[in-house]
Protein backbone atom coordinates (compact mmCIF):
# COMPACT_ATOMS: atom_id res chain seq x y z
CA UNK A 1 0.00 0.00 0.00
CA UNK A 2 0.82 3.74 -0.90
CA UNK A 3 -0.77 5.70 1.58
CA UNK A 4 -4.06 3.35 2.07
CA UNK A 5 -4.13 2.86 -1.73
CA UNK A 6 -3.01 -0.04 -3.95
CA UNK A 7 -0.81 1.66 -6.79
CA UNK A 8 -1.48 -0.93 -9.43
CA UNK A 9 -5.22 -2.22 -10.15
CA UNK A 10 -6.04 -5.37 -12.76
CA UNK A 11 -7.39 -3.59 -15.66
CA UNK A 12 -10.15 -5.27 -18.29
CA UNK A 13 -8.20 -6.13 -21.42
CA UNK A 14 -10.24 -7.46 -23.51
CA UNK A 15 -9.06 -6.44 -27.27
CA UNK A 16 -10.92 -4.45 -29.05
CA UNK A 17 -11.41 -6.83 -32.01
CA UNK A 18 -9.41 -10.07 -31.58
CA UNK A 19 -9.40 -11.75 -28.06
CA UNK A 20 -8.18 -14.84 -26.78
CA UNK A 21 -11.99 -16.37 -27.64
CA UNK A 22 -11.06 -14.95 -31.44
CA UNK A 23 -7.77 -16.63 -31.63
CA UNK A 24 -9.39 -19.78 -30.63
CA UNK A 25 -11.66 -20.55 -32.80
CA UNK A 26 -9.56 -19.26 -35.45
CA UNK A 27 -6.96 -21.94 -34.36
CA UNK A 28 -9.46 -24.81 -34.18
CA UNK A 29 -10.90 -24.20 -37.80
CA UNK A 30 -7.03 -23.65 -39.19
CA UNK A 31 -6.43 -26.93 -37.65
CA UNK A 32 -9.34 -28.77 -39.45
CA UNK A 33 -8.85 -26.97 -42.73
CA UNK A 34 -4.74 -27.96 -42.26
CA UNK A 35 -5.94 -31.38 -41.77
CA UNK A 36 -7.52 -31.42 -44.77
CA UNK A 37 -4.91 -30.42 -46.78
CA UNK A 38 -2.91 -33.08 -45.78
CA UNK A 39 -5.18 -35.50 -47.42
CA UNK A 40 -6.28 -33.85 -50.54
CA UNK A 41 -3.23 -35.46 -51.91
CA UNK A 42 -4.57 -38.97 -51.69
CA UNK A 43 -7.80 -37.51 -53.89
CA UNK A 44 -7.74 -38.21 -57.52
CA UNK A 45 -8.59 -36.53 -60.81
CA UNK A 46 -11.00 -33.43 -61.24
CA UNK A 47 -12.50 -34.10 -57.32
CA UNK A 48 -9.61 -33.10 -55.79
CA UNK A 49 -10.41 -29.47 -56.82
CA UNK A 50 -13.89 -29.85 -56.38
CA UNK A 51 -13.20 -31.03 -52.69
CA UNK A 52 -10.59 -28.18 -51.97
CA UNK A 53 -13.98 -25.43 -52.85
CA UNK A 54 -16.27 -26.78 -51.20
CA UNK A 55 -14.10 -27.53 -47.94
CA UNK A 56 -12.69 -24.40 -47.59
CA UNK A 57 -15.99 -22.09 -48.55
CA UNK A 58 -17.52 -24.46 -45.31
CA UNK A 59 -15.28 -23.87 -43.42
CA UNK A 60 -14.44 -20.20 -44.02
CA UNK A 61 -18.39 -19.86 -43.36
CA UNK A 62 -18.48 -21.35 -40.40
CA UNK A 63 -15.88 -20.01 -38.37
CA UNK A 64 -17.19 -16.56 -39.48
CA UNK A 65 -20.05 -17.49 -37.58
CA UNK A 66 -18.49 -18.51 -34.49
CA UNK A 67 -16.06 -15.20 -34.51
CA UNK A 68 -18.18 -13.05 -34.86
CA UNK A 69 -20.14 -13.84 -31.46
CA UNK A 70 -16.91 -12.07 -29.56
CA UNK A 71 -15.48 -9.96 -31.69
CA UNK A 72 -16.35 -5.79 -31.22
CA UNK A 73 -16.35 -4.01 -34.30
CA UNK A 74 -20.42 -4.46 -35.19
CA UNK A 75 -20.19 -0.75 -34.69
CA UNK A 76 -17.19 1.19 -34.66
CA UNK A 77 -15.83 5.14 -34.44
CA UNK A 78 -12.87 7.23 -33.69
CA UNK A 79 -12.33 10.48 -33.21
CA UNK A 80 -8.69 12.72 -32.62
CA UNK A 81 -9.29 15.56 -29.90
CA UNK A 82 -7.98 17.57 -27.48
CA UNK A 83 -9.40 16.82 -23.82
CA UNK A 84 -9.04 16.61 -20.40
CA UNK A 85 -7.02 13.55 -18.90
CA UNK A 86 -8.26 13.92 -15.03
CA UNK A 87 -11.34 14.70 -13.49
CA UNK A 88 -10.81 18.47 -11.34
CA UNK A 89 -7.77 19.03 -13.42
CA UNK A 90 -7.24 21.36 -16.33
CA UNK A 91 -4.12 19.42 -18.13
CA UNK A 92 -5.29 19.26 -21.91
CA UNK A 93 -3.82 15.89 -24.15
CA UNK A 94 -3.63 15.23 -28.08
CA UNK A 95 -5.36 11.70 -27.81
CA UNK A 96 -7.48 9.03 -30.10
CA UNK A 97 -10.27 7.87 -28.43
CA UNK A 98 -12.20 4.99 -29.82
CA UNK A 99 -15.05 3.44 -29.73
CA UNK A 100 -15.99 -0.44 -30.28
CA UNK A 101 -19.22 -2.65 -30.24
CA UNK A 102 -19.95 -5.80 -30.27
CA UNK A 103 -22.36 -8.05 -28.97
CA UNK A 104 -21.62 -8.89 -25.55
CA UNK A 105 -20.25 -5.40 -24.65
CA UNK A 106 -17.82 -2.28 -25.52
CA UNK A 107 -14.45 -1.31 -26.07
CA UNK A 108 -13.24 2.04 -25.03
CA UNK A 109 -9.57 3.04 -26.15
CA UNK A 110 -7.94 5.92 -25.26
CA UNK A 111 -4.38 6.17 -27.14
CA UNK A 112 -2.29 9.48 -26.76
CA UNK A 113 -0.79 11.66 -30.04
CA UNK A 114 1.88 11.00 -28.90
CA UNK A 115 1.33 7.77 -26.54
CA UNK A 116 3.78 9.60 -23.69
CA UNK A 117 1.97 12.82 -22.36
CA UNK A 118 2.32 14.37 -18.89
CA UNK A 119 4.77 11.98 -17.94
CA UNK A 120 2.71 9.29 -18.75
CA UNK A 121 1.50 6.87 -20.74
CA UNK A 122 -1.60 6.87 -22.03
CA UNK A 123 -2.78 3.78 -23.46
CA UNK A 124 -6.12 2.32 -22.17
CA UNK A 125 -8.35 -0.27 -23.28
CA UNK A 126 -11.61 -0.82 -21.48
CA UNK A 127 -14.32 -3.63 -22.24
CA UNK A 128 -17.62 -3.33 -20.73
CA UNK A 129 -19.99 -5.84 -20.82
CA UNK A 130 -23.79 -5.82 -20.98
CA UNK A 131 -24.38 -9.32 -21.85
CA UNK A 132 -27.07 -11.43 -19.70
CA UNK A 133 -25.69 -12.45 -16.82
CA UNK A 134 -22.91 -9.50 -16.62
CA UNK A 135 -23.56 -6.03 -14.68
CA UNK A 136 -22.45 -2.85 -17.24
CA UNK A 137 -23.37 -0.88 -14.08
CA UNK A 138 -21.64 -2.40 -11.95
CA UNK A 139 -18.30 -2.54 -14.34
CA UNK A 140 -18.66 1.21 -14.80
CA UNK A 141 -18.68 1.71 -10.86
CA UNK A 142 -15.19 -0.12 -10.64
CA UNK A 143 -14.01 2.49 -13.63
CA UNK A 144 -15.21 5.18 -11.46
CA UNK A 145 -12.91 3.30 -8.35
CA UNK A 146 -10.07 2.78 -10.17
CA UNK A 147 -9.54 6.50 -11.62
CA UNK A 148 -9.91 5.50 -15.53
CA UNK A 149 -9.41 8.51 -17.11
CA UNK A 150 -12.32 11.24 -17.78
CA UNK A 151 -12.94 10.40 -21.69
CA UNK A 152 -13.23 6.89 -20.99
CA UNK A 153 -15.65 7.29 -18.03
CA UNK A 154 -17.22 9.66 -20.29
CA UNK A 155 -17.97 7.61 -23.19
CA UNK A 156 -19.09 4.42 -21.02
CA UNK A 157 -21.53 6.51 -18.92
CA UNK A 158 -23.50 6.72 -22.04
CA UNK A 159 -24.31 3.35 -22.34
CA UNK A 160 -25.21 3.01 -18.54
CA UNK A 161 -28.80 2.57 -17.39
CA UNK A 162 -29.18 5.65 -15.73
CA UNK A 163 -27.95 7.73 -18.88
CA UNK A 164 -30.86 9.86 -20.03
CA UNK A 165 -29.74 8.51 -23.87
CA UNK A 166 -31.63 4.92 -22.79
CA UNK A 167 -29.50 2.66 -25.22
CA UNK A 168 -28.32 0.30 -22.83
CA UNK A 169 -31.29 -1.91 -22.76
CA UNK A 170 -31.56 -2.00 -26.66
CA UNK A 171 -28.72 -2.54 -27.58
CA UNK A 172 -28.19 -5.35 -24.65
CA UNK A 173 -31.71 -6.86 -26.56
CA UNK A 174 -30.11 -6.50 -29.69
CA UNK A 175 -26.99 -8.09 -28.87
CA UNK A 176 -28.61 -11.14 -27.43
CA UNK A 177 -31.09 -11.49 -30.44
CA UNK A 178 -28.22 -11.86 -32.50
CA UNK A 179 -25.95 -13.73 -31.19
CA UNK A 180 -29.27 -16.64 -30.67
CA UNK A 181 -29.55 -16.36 -34.25
CA UNK A 182 -26.17 -16.57 -34.93
CA UNK A 183 -25.85 -20.15 -33.06
CA UNK A 184 -28.97 -21.16 -35.12
CA UNK A 185 -27.12 -20.25 -37.78
CA UNK A 186 -24.19 -22.56 -37.16
CA UNK A 187 -26.77 -25.42 -35.89
CA UNK A 188 -27.60 -25.26 -39.85
CA UNK A 189 -24.39 -24.84 -41.51
CA UNK A 190 -23.20 -28.06 -39.63
CA UNK A 191 -27.09 -29.73 -41.04
CA UNK A 192 -26.03 -28.49 -44.41
CA UNK A 193 -22.97 -30.08 -44.48
CA UNK A 194 -23.85 -33.36 -43.34
CA UNK A 195 -26.54 -33.47 -46.24
CA UNK A 196 -24.16 -32.35 -48.87
CA UNK A 197 -22.19 -35.20 -47.96
CA UNK A 198 -25.22 -37.61 -48.84
CA UNK A 199 -27.17 -38.18 -51.83
CA UNK A 200 -29.87 -35.54 -50.68
CA UNK A 201 -27.99 -32.28 -52.50
CA UNK A 202 -31.12 -30.32 -53.32
CA UNK A 203 -31.97 -30.51 -48.75
CA UNK A 204 -28.45 -29.12 -48.63
CA UNK A 205 -28.97 -26.43 -50.79
CA UNK A 206 -32.28 -25.48 -48.84
CA UNK A 207 -30.41 -25.65 -45.51
CA UNK A 208 -27.60 -23.49 -47.08
CA UNK A 209 -30.50 -20.64 -47.62
CA UNK A 210 -31.80 -21.25 -44.25
CA UNK A 211 -28.29 -20.70 -42.94
CA UNK A 212 -28.44 -17.71 -45.00
CA UNK A 213 -31.56 -16.53 -43.77
CA UNK A 214 -30.18 -16.76 -39.80
CA UNK A 215 -27.38 -14.68 -40.29
CA UNK A 216 -29.62 -11.71 -42.26
CA UNK A 217 -31.79 -12.25 -39.46
CA UNK A 218 -29.04 -11.31 -36.63
CA UNK A 219 -28.23 -8.50 -38.95
CA UNK A 220 -31.86 -7.16 -38.62
CA UNK A 221 -31.42 -7.78 -35.07
CA UNK A 222 -28.90 -5.52 -34.18
CA UNK A 223 -29.95 -2.97 -36.67
CA UNK A 224 -32.99 -1.97 -34.66
CA UNK A 225 -30.21 -0.42 -32.62
CA UNK A 226 -30.68 2.51 -34.94
CA UNK A 227 -34.12 3.26 -33.99
CA UNK A 228 -33.51 4.97 -31.60
CA UNK A 229 -31.47 8.41 -31.95
CA UNK A 230 -28.03 7.93 -30.76
CA UNK A 231 -26.82 10.87 -28.41
CA UNK A 232 -24.15 12.96 -29.23
CA UNK A 233 -20.82 11.82 -27.95
CA UNK A 234 -18.85 15.13 -26.86
CA UNK A 235 -15.59 14.83 -26.90
CA UNK A 236 -13.10 18.57 -26.76
CA UNK A 237 -14.32 20.12 -29.67
CA UNK A 238 -15.06 17.21 -32.08
CA UNK A 239 -18.29 14.59 -32.08
CA UNK A 240 -17.72 10.85 -31.97
CA UNK A 241 -19.65 8.87 -34.36
CA UNK A 242 -20.37 5.23 -35.11
CA UNK A 243 -21.09 3.43 -37.98
CA UNK A 244 -21.40 -0.28 -38.64
CA UNK A 245 -18.01 -2.26 -38.80
CA UNK A 246 -16.13 -5.15 -40.29
CA UNK A 247 -18.08 -7.62 -38.08
CA UNK A 248 -21.12 -6.40 -39.48
CA UNK A 249 -20.18 -6.31 -43.12
CA UNK A 250 -18.69 -9.40 -43.18
CA UNK A 251 -21.43 -10.87 -41.87
CA UNK A 252 -23.59 -9.51 -44.43
CA UNK A 253 -21.12 -10.77 -47.16
CA UNK A 254 -20.94 -14.36 -46.03
CA UNK A 255 -25.01 -14.28 -45.68
CA UNK A 256 -25.16 -13.17 -49.52
CA UNK A 257 -22.72 -15.94 -50.07
CA UNK A 258 -24.62 -18.65 -48.35
CA UNK A 259 -27.57 -17.54 -50.27
CA UNK A 260 -26.35 -17.63 -53.92
CA UNK A 261 -24.76 -21.03 -53.12
CA UNK A 262 -27.44 -22.49 -51.87
CA UNK A 263 -30.12 -21.19 -54.99
CA UNK A 264 -27.51 -21.94 -57.24
CA UNK A 265 -27.39 -25.96 -55.32
CA UNK A 266 -31.30 -26.00 -55.84
CA UNK A 267 -30.82 -24.32 -59.37
CA UNK A 268 -28.65 -27.34 -60.50
CA UNK A 269 -30.82 -29.93 -58.80
CA UNK A 270 -33.23 -28.91 -61.13
CA UNK A 271 -31.60 -28.12 -64.28
CA UNK A 272 -28.38 -30.33 -64.17
CA UNK A 273 -28.62 -33.04 -61.53
CA UNK A 274 -25.31 -35.24 -63.68
CA UNK A 275 -22.92 -32.05 -63.36
CA UNK A 276 -24.15 -30.88 -59.40
CA UNK A 277 -23.31 -34.84 -58.49
CA UNK A 278 -19.91 -35.11 -60.54
CA UNK A 279 -19.32 -31.40 -58.47
CA UNK A 280 -19.48 -33.44 -55.25
CA UNK A 281 -18.54 -36.14 -56.00
CA UNK A 282 -21.31 -38.73 -55.95
CA UNK A 283 -21.61 -39.43 -59.16
CA UNK A 284 -21.87 -43.11 -60.11
CA UNK A 285 -19.35 -43.86 -62.58
CA UNK A 286 -20.02 -47.21 -64.60
CA UNK A 287 -16.93 -46.90 -65.79
CA UNK A 288 -14.68 -47.05 -62.76
CA UNK A 289 -16.65 -50.10 -61.22
CA UNK A 290 -15.71 -51.64 -64.36
CA UNK A 291 -11.90 -50.97 -64.08
CA UNK A 292 -11.85 -52.38 -60.79
CA UNK A 293 -11.80 -55.65 -62.47
CA UNK A 294 -10.38 -55.62 -65.64
CA UNK A 295 -10.03 -59.53 -66.38
CA UNK A 296 -12.65 -61.96 -65.63
CA UNK A 297 -11.56 -65.81 -64.55
CA UNK A 298 -14.68 -68.38 -66.45
CA UNK A 299 -14.40 -71.67 -64.99
CA UNK A 300 -14.28 -74.03 -68.14
CA UNK A 301 -16.31 -76.93 -66.56
CA UNK A 302 -19.02 -74.97 -66.13
CA UNK A 303 -18.35 -73.21 -69.34
CA UNK A 304 -18.70 -77.48 -70.72
CA UNK A 305 -21.85 -78.60 -68.92
CA UNK A 306 -23.34 -75.19 -70.33
CA UNK A 307 -23.64 -73.73 -66.99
Amino acid sequence: LFDGIYPFYPQQRKAAVFDISTIIVIAVFLTLACSFLLIIPGIRGRARLYWTLRVLLSLLVGVVIVVVQFTGDWETGWVQTSTSYKSFSPVQVNADVGLHIGLAGVNITLRGNPVNQINETINYNEHFPWNFGADYDHSYSEGLEKGLPSPILYVAEKFSMQSPCAVHRQYRIAGHYASAMLWVAFCTWIISNILLSMPVLVYGGYMLLVTGAFMIFSLLSFSTVRNSPMCLIQIGTRTLHVAYGGSFWLMLAIGLLCFVAGITIVAMHHLNLDLLKAFFDLREDKAEEYQEMPEVFINPHFVNKGL
